[in-house]
């Protein structure tokens, strides 16, 4: 009999996500999880009751993916801070398509979204600093600008665009300056 392949978890959830980066959510199953391993569905039955739980390793496991897009991209010094987080979100978009559909183009209706404060605060922060503005302008200002910067991204990636980066680095240069224009003479008035 022939030695029994051990398969751990983060094997399956490894596998899906290459699937998922090929060929998009819709082509996740078990049967071609299994293809990609060179195993039966026995593993993946063995470590996941159903395809829904490892759907959810795959969305945390693009999330972790797309968070060392932003880690990267803030740390580089490459544009200001708060510039970095738009250009990682648009480069996730470009190079990842697929992992970013799944995480910000999926129908949500069924969902319950809650947005995580810790994630959005140091970027109204930033802004706070840098602008002089309101937490509640801030907050308004990020909001039109992720906006604009998801409109792009959605773009990118369903192949509508091919802008290159000093393209996209102008435009939200731009955006922001008529921004920070409209909120500083906001606060001044």
């Amino acid at each position: 009999m022939p030695p029994k392949i051990k398969v751990e978890k983060e094997d399956i959830i490894k596998a899906a996500a290459d699937i998922v980066r090929e060929n998009g959510i819709s082509a996740l199953n078990a049967r071609a999880v299994a293809a990609k391993l060179k195993v039966s569905t026995q593993p993946i039955f063995s470590n996941y009751s159903t395809m829904e739980e490892l759907k959810n390793d795959v969305l945390n496991c693009a999330y972790k993916i797309y968070c060392g897009y932003l880690e990267r991209g803030m740390t580089s010094g490459e544009y200001p801070v708060y510039k970095a987080n738009g250009m990682a979100y648009i480069q996730f978009a470009k190079e990842e398509q697929e992992l970013f559909k799944l995480l910000y183009m999926r129908d949500r209706r069924n969902e319950t979204f809650v947005q995580k404060d810790d994630e959005v605060k140091p970027i109204i922060g930033i802004l706070m600093k840098n602008l002089g503005i309101s937490e509640e302008d801030a907050a308004m200002f990020h909001l039109e600008m992720w906006v604009y910067v998801h409109g792009i991204a959605s773009m990118i990636a369903t192949s509508y665009l091919e802008w290159d980066e000093k393209t996209i680095s102008r435009m939200l240069t731009d955006l922001y300056m008529g921004l920070k224009e409209r909120y500083i003479k906001k606060e001044e008035a």
